[in-house]
């Protein structure tokens, strides 16, 4: 793969048109969607059941092909780049949300100007992941990052995502809707609790039931949910959520089905519920501690938890420099940091699942900086390399999802990590890995 001439084609507004000369077109249809854009590529190997890939911008869509193109594995792709789905009207949301089986989804571009009538102008629909998540049934989203995992509601928006809907009274008042289907966040809730069920751990609640009504909701959909259960609440907000929103908290529990608690009276675990700014401490002590823990928030605040799960790592190693700079040591934060068991680099390797309604999960990724990272490449001065492993960690973890009895495939994918990791060691630039990648893995 000429993976530079791909970012070239993408500065020149042709990247669409380059993608479908390089991949077939798959004989897959989607329900309600018959002129749906899906590509298909590697090995074709009917022991395995595809995942699909969502082809976004920049090292996202660069990275994937990469990846595709040294593994070998067979795979479906819907084109969501940025020019692409604005001229599309966003129609490749609901395509990539309706895709059956398991997907792989990385965060797209808010702020990318595409061409418009000759303007350039912001990418329609911004990032679009809140309308990804309503358009595939998305209920939460489940970060894991050491110790730590964040359960976060989806969508559980509380600020406008609805231009139309928004507005600024005389009084300077703003006004923000709620774009939360409470079913999801019952779901959601519930997803919680099974989790601690099944793994022992430790539960916290981040939310502001005693400040924002809409939290009000989902912690009394929690509260409901607890009843007839044996887990032990060790802290409790100090109102009833449920008793406080009861009537519209009871609208949403008629929509659910009717066995929708079976089971759960046997579900046992430790919970604490806090306001959701004070979890932020929390956290922090939980890393330290090396606390197993599972945290429940809203998507907004779930934001913020998971921003510090992914910086803290990078912050108490500097921490830990000063304090032996200051005793005199010479040891090194990072080899202290491991001797000391934690596992945890620079969050870029924090991966993230959403679970949908019905349906297989989304994996999905953000990548933010590496956006520059390109240009930077293309321009023939990449500086400090672009490391693709993301993109290996999370095909292994989707595959394993797609084909959870193949233990051929899921010993290769463990044995493929450890080959990028050795490829990876003397930190090649991004076109040198690639190349090194390609004769050090066998392709499936």
């Amino acid at each position: 793969m000429d993976l530079l001439e791909i970012g070239r084609q993408e500065n020149k507004g042709n990247v669409y048109e380059h993608l479908n000369g390089l991949f077939d077109k798959a004989d897959v249809k989607i329900d309600g969607f018959p002129d749906a854009t899906i590509w298909k590529g590697g090995r074709d190997d009917s022991s395995i059941n595809p995942i699909t890939h969502a082809f976004t911008d920049k090292f996202a869509l660069v990275g994937t092909v990469s990846a595709i193109d040294v593994l070998g594995l067979p795979f479906y792709a819907i084109p969501m780049m940025a020019q692409y789905r604005h001229d599309q009207k966003l129609a490749p949301l609901s395509w990539l949300g309706n895709m059956h089986g398991t997907i792989i989804k990385w965060s797209t571009a808010g702020d990318a100007m595409v061409s418009e009538n000759g303007k350039r102008v912001v990418v329609a629909g911004k990032s679009g992941n809140a309308a990804l998540r309503r358009a595939a049934g998305v209920f939460c989203n489940v970060r894991p990052y050491g110790g730590v995992t964040c359960v976060r509601c989806m969508p559980c928006l509380p600020y406008s995502q609805d231009k139309k809907a928004f507005s600024v009274a005389d009084d300077g008042t703003v006004h923000s809707e709620m774009n939360t289907p409470g079913v999801q966040i019952a779901y959601a809730c519930r997803h919680f609790l099974k989790m601690l069920n099944e793994t022992g751990k430790l539960g916290r609640v981040a939310l502001k039931p005693t400040q924002a009504q809409e939290d009000v909701i989902i912690a009394g959909l929690l509260y409901w949910l607890l009843e007839d259960t044996k887990f032990d609440v060790k802290k409790q907000y100090v109102v009833n959520p449920y008793n406080e929103q009861k009537e519209n908290i009871d609208k949403i529990i008629a929509l659910l089905p009717k066995d929708f608690k079976a089971g759960m009276n046997s579900w046992k675990g430790e919970i604490y519920m806090h306001i959701a700014d004070t979890n932020y401490g929390i956290l922090l002590l939980d890393m330290i501690d090396k606390e197993e823990v599972i945290i429940l928030s809203t998507d907004l605040d779930g934001d913020r938890i998971t921003d510090l799960m992914a910086d803290s790592p990078n912050v108490l190693r500097s921490m830990c420099k000063k304090v032996l700079e200051h005793k005199g040591l010479k040891d090194e934060p990072w080899d202290l940091w491991k001797e000391m068991g934690y596992k945890t680099s620079d969050g870029r390797d924090m991966t993230s699942t959403m679970f949908r309604m019905t349906g297989e999960p989304i994996f999905e990724q953000t990548l933010g900086s590496a956006d520059s990272m390109l240009d930077r490449l293309l321009a023939g001065a990449e500086g400090n390399p672009y490391n693709p492993r993301i993109h290996y960690v999370l095909m292994r973890n989707a595959y394993k999802e797609a084909n959870p009895d193949n233990k051929k495939l899921h010993d290769w994918l463990d044995q493929m990590i450890v080959t990028f990791d050795k490829v990876n060691e003397s930190k090649p630039n991004f076109i040198e890995g690639y190349n090194k990648l390609k004769e050090a893995i066998k392709p499936w």
